[in-house]
């Protein structure tokens, strides 16, 4: 009998699933504050910072929303919100990332060809601006995790579909996690860096103004299939390792 290891999950991802439990449960509802980050840590007894991917991690799947200067509160949602995995247990083997990037191909390529069909000049300068920022935090992989995902979100919005969006809403929370680790994965790469995922996005955005269709899935698709490749390289040189972890 074949058993998959069990992958030891990060303190944020425990830290996630209290407060996802508290609020599957009720025991936080709609419109409840949540404790300050630093109370969180305290009663938890974890690093802020653990506290702060964890909430991340929760906003990215729509469980929650930050407002500056009033706290975190929790959103109301649907039950799909709320049965949709939180753990990043998925990203384990080759095969659930090979899965993974197959529904991400099949969502994000389709996508951006929409994008290109009903952009407005608004969602054109939206892209440049995180474009922009893209480009001033490379090197810093924490940042440059949430602009990525900004960017697949504006194109996203571009589309002006809004049940489109609301399919992409539904696996962000997955999709930013395997943006992160993929990240980090290139980060640490002696082959890649972030300058060629910078590259990759600046084709597609240009397809996108350019209104170019084909070519907004021809750039989607190989951006995609650059990262599966980096992916799947990853867990092949780790998979003989007994305990393999993604760099942190």
């Amino acid at each position: 009998m074949e058993l998959r290891r069990i992958k030891p999950k990060k303190i944020y991802e425990e830290v996630s699933e209290i407060l996802h439990e508290k609020i599957r449960a009720g025991l936080l509802k709609p419109g409840d504050r949540l404790d300050s980050v630093e109370q969180l840590a305290e009663q938890l007894q974890v690093s802020r910072s653990a506290v702060r991917e964890a909430l991340s991690a929760l906003k990215a799947m729509g469980l929650i929303e930050i407002k500056q200067g009033s706290g975190t509160f929790v959103k109301s949602v649907t039950s799909n919100q709320l049965d949709f995995p939180l753990s990043t247990a998925i990203l384990t083997n080759k095969q659930d990332v090979s899965h993974l990037l197959e529904v991400r191909k099949i969502i994000e390529v389709g996508t951006a060809a929409s994008a290109a069909i009903h952009r407005t000049d608004a969602d054109i300068q939206k892209m440049i601006q995180i474009l922009e920022e893209m480009q001033r935090v490379q090197g810093d992989g924490e940042l440059g995790e949430k602009v990525d995902f900004q960017f697949h979100a504006a194109i996203s919005a571009a589309s002006q579909n809004p049940l489109l969006t609301t399919i992409l809403d539904q696996v962000s929370g997955l999709m930013l996690e395997t943006m992160k680790e993929t990240r980090r994965i290139w980060l640490y790469s002696k082959k890649t860096t972030s300058e060629k995922l910078y590259d990759e996005h600046m084709q597609i955005f240009l397809a996108i103004k350019q209104q170019n269709e084909e070519l907004a899935k021809h750039a989607m698709s190989s951006h995609l299939s650059n990262v599966e490749k980096v992916l799947l390289q990853y867990f092949e040189t780790t998979e003989s390792m007994q305990s393999p972890k993604l760099p942190l």
